[in-house]
């Protein structure tokens, strides 16, 4: 596996992300790997390793473009996009076409899955009608003010959340049952029970991020039905 800094544009603004290359010959399945709300970093990497290592060309962009000179700009950013979808589906798209372009992406099989805010960020790809054939939310939020419309998601889309998520209840998951039911998506969700947010996370610090801890059950059967459903959509890498 090689990993190398991959820059590219988003409404001519420059980003830099993070291209993790499998050990691996031909035109390669690719997964946008989308980060947490705390931006590009260790936990978004490693997944896009652990993606790599199993022969997919992973990609780990910034969204955000900090680092930011202080947590209320940075919080406001996060707000801002997903206040605001059209901007958000631009800059998700920005980075999947960088990704689906590249002579060894087999663009044909592509993917994208994200953390949190980043499980967003891959809904949202979704809800734009763009041309990808799976997206995964892990512990994502789940509400979009631009809800999908009849027909208008390619993608198979697949949700992991925590039951005990106390940012994504059981109304926000009927609210996005019925709205991919209405747009006519190949969708699933999965339900883990006693999870709280950001279940994947083994570095997250429940005293800090109230509502959240890692839950090792829940990343383990998430990342494993992940596989299962890449390998259903795109092939095994």
């Amino acid at each position: 596996m090689i990993s190398e800094n991959l820059s590219y544009s988003i409404d001519g603004e420059t980003f830099v992300g993070r291209l993790f290359r499998p050990q691996a010959d031909g035109a390669r399945p690719c997964v946008l790997v989308c980060h947490e709300g705390s931006g590009p970093g260790e936990h978004s990497w490693t997944r896009a390793r652990r993606l790599a290592d199993l022969g997919y060309l992973a990609f780990a962009p910034d969204f955000l473009g900090g680092p930011f000179p202080d947590r209320e700009t940075h919080v406001n950013t996060i707000r801002s996009l997903v206040g605001h979808p059209s901007r958000l589906r631009r800059r998700a798209a920005a980075a999947f076409e960088t990704l689906r372009q590249l002579p060894e992406a087999d663009g044909s099989r592509t993917a994208a899955i994200g953390f949190c805010f980043g499980g967003t960020v891959a809904l949202e790809l979704a809800r734009s009608g763009t041309d990808v054939a799976a997206v995964v939310s892990f512990h994502g939020g789940l509400g979009s003010p631009a809800p999908a419309g009849p027909g208008s998601i390619r993608a198979a889309v697949l949700v992991c959340t925590g039951a005990a998520d106390p940012f994504i209840g059981i109304d926000e998951r009927k609210i996005f049952e019925e709205e991919m039911t209405r747009a006519g998506a190949d969708w699933q969700m999965i339900v883990y029970s006693g999870a709280l947010h950001g279940f994947t996370n083994p570095n997250i610090d429940p005293d800090v991020h109230r509502g959240s801890a890692y839950d090792a059950r829940a990343d383990r059967r998430s990342w494993s039905a992940m596989r299962q459903f890449l390998g259903e959509a795109i092939g095994n890498g």
